[in-house]
């Protein structure tokens, strides 16, 4: 950095700080510079990359770590966000219409807050503002902004992000997009729109706040107990059995991860007739310092550990790990080799298909399913021989959710919408439930999820799918990591020849350009690279599929698949230089 950028970088970092409505994160800036002003080792680094722009929506909102500055979540930047929103909402509006919005929030440090700062905004801005009673699920605040019809909804969380992090997600309703993103989160040209409102330079005084007026939602408990509701309609997807059906016996191991889906996750399968659940008490209550794992997301390794040492001393039939604001679930069943966490994609092909015959059971016309480009392309296949239409969306269920015709649809980073009608989202309480009645309705015929797993993989061929994820420092490392690949593709990996090189800025199969690289092998395999949408990670997709000639063909399929898998993924790692 030269001495002019530097000083450049100092003088807006003190105008920012002087500005700053929250005396906590004045303080903490003031702080860094003076840090930087002794010159300490790494300051002015620091002090650069919190000023390196302001945050913009990416695949779910505004995330960023929970700190001072223009590029991180704080007071000052969920006011001007929260402003910016008002303003799109008002234009809208035309004054035809008072908006109303629904504000929720997860357990995280400062997440209350963010929320309670946003409803003073909104309401100042002559909103009617609904602000939830308690730290909820994000899924109980997607399935408020359709049912409670509100123009807008805001969850404050960063889901499954480290602990220091925090974010901010935005959703729209009826007056906004009429159609299938009723609900959904933002996407072209909203997100654009509303970044075009949002004045990042706009004088903290100019925000008008309002001190009270907002309305919070009945509690738990109180009549009209919004979580309760909310549990209503999800135990509607699969009621309890009646006195004549056999007793639901399946044996539960939960795990909330120390996020907020513990509660309404046990009440759901207690009225859905589960009563043999054994949560993880070490991580059953809300703390925003995830004490027992180093990373809150069920992907990570470890994460689930506790739950699966739980399920093996209770004999469980199923593991279910949500994350933090329980969007997620991650699923882990018995194997003869010791217990095995199910891959998103599995449990997305296992769900897919239940969810599809309870469809056509119901008489469904025209069902659609779909997932994210980067999920397998096994659902797919079984819609094709099913002969009901597929969707493959860009990542993230802003896109998935606008499906026209969904019923069901899911992306492999362990995101399922098995109940389009209640939310437009992923939901790991609804999926839950619904993976907890498919595993039940095995077991009622001596069968498991594990057999249902080997019959998919005969009827389909195996399709062996892994993630491999590089955390980086800085975003900038990400993308010169994805840059090398852009610049220097692969001939071959894995021992078969690339045939396809695409980058997906230029557009893929009909979809939205962005970020990314898609590498499709002679062999039939797929890569993907693409950097995260909400970490500072870059992700690679791969995907084999080795064709299998009927029961006894299966070990050996799936011992060449993974073969082949660890092959692509050697060579993929060489071509990225790592």
């Amino acid at each position: 950095m030269t001495q002019q950028d530097a000083a450049a970088l100092i003088a807006r970092a003190t105008k920012w700080a002087a500005a700053d409505p929250d005396p906590a994160t004045q303080a903490e800036l003031r702080d860094l510079l003076a840090q930087v002003e002794r010159g300490e080792n790494g300051a002015l680094e620091d002090l650069s990359s919190r000023f390196d722009g302001p945050l913009t929506f990416g695949t779910a909102g505004l995330r960023a770590r929970i700190e001072a500055g223009e590029s991180r979540m704080n007071i000052a930047v969920v006011r001007r966000a929260a402003a910016g929103i008002a303003r799109f909402l008002t234009a809208k509006a035309d004054g035809e219409w008072t908006p109303r919005v629904v504000i929720g929030h997860d357990a995280r440090y400062r997440s209350h807050d963010f929320a309670v700062d946003s409803a003073r905004v909104f309401t100042a801005a002559g909103f009617e503002v609904l602000l939830m009673p308690e730290a909820l699920p994000t899924p109980v605040l997607s399935w408020a902004v359709r049912a409670l019809d509100a123009d807008a909804g805001v969850m404050v969380t960063a889901s499954h992000n480290p602990k220091w992090d925090n974010g901010y997600k935005v959703y729209v309703g009826g007056s906004i997009e009429p159609g299938d993103g009723r609900g959904a989160q933002i996407v072209p040209p909203v997100d654009t729109e509303i970044a075009q409102a949002i004045r990042w330079d706009e004088p903290f005084e100019d925000i008008a706040l309002a001190d009270g007026g907002w309305t919070v939602l009945p509690a738990a408990g109180a009549e009209g107990d919004v979580e309760q509701q909310y549990v209503s309609d999800v135990v509607g997807l699969s009621p309890a059995p009646d006195a004549s059906a056999p007793a639901r016996d399946l044996r539960l191991v939960t795990t909330a991860m120390h996020g907020v889906g513990g509660h309404t996750l046990a009440a759901v399968l207690r009225q859905a007739g589960y009563a043999d659940v054994h949560v993880v008490q070490e991580q059953e209550q809300p703390d925003p310092d995830f004490p027992t794992v180093e990373f809150p997301n069920p992907e990570e390794k470890g994460a689930i550990d506790l739950a699966v040492a739980l399920a093996e001393r209770v004999d469980a039939d199923l593991v279910v790990a949500n994350d933090p604001d329980a969007d997620r679930c991650s699923a882990a069943i018995p194997t003869p080799d010791g217990w095995r966490q199910l891959r998103g994609d599995e449990v997305g092909v296992l769900l897919g298909e239940h969810v599809l015959d309870r469809a056509v059971a119901d008489g469904v016309t025209n069902p659609v399913l779909a997932n994210s480009i980067v999920s397998s392309r096994q659902l797919s296949a079984l819609c094709a021989a099913r002969g009901v239409e597929h969707e493959a969306t860009l990542t993230g269920f802003k896109w998935i959710a606008r499906v026209p015709g969904l019923v069901f649809g899911y992306e492999e980073a362990l995101g399922y919408c098995v109940a389009p009608e209640l939310t437009h989202d992923k939901d790991g309480i609804s999926a839950t439930v619904v993976l907890a009645e498919l595993a039940q309705g095995l077991k009622h015929r001596g069968s498991s999820v594990l057999e249902a797993l080997d019959a998919a993989a005969v009827r389909d061929g195996v399709y062996l799918t892994e993630q491999v994820a590089i955390r980086v420092a800085e975003l900038s490392e990400r993308d010169v990591l994805l840059g090398r690949l852009l610049s220097s593709t692969p001939a071959a990996l894995g021992g078969s020849p690339v045939v396809a090189a695409e980058n997906m800025e230029d557009g893929l199969d009909g979809l939205a350009p962005t970020a990314g690289l898609r590498l499709l092998l002679e062999d039939n395999t797929r890569v993907i690279v693409r950097p995260s949408g909400t970490e500072p990670k870059l992700k690679s997709y791969l995907e084999v599929i080795e064709p299998v000639s009927g029961a006894g063909d299966l070990a050996r399929a799936r011992a060449a698949a993974a073969e082949k898998i660890a092959a692509v993924k050697a060579d993929l790692a060489a071509a990225m230089g790592l």
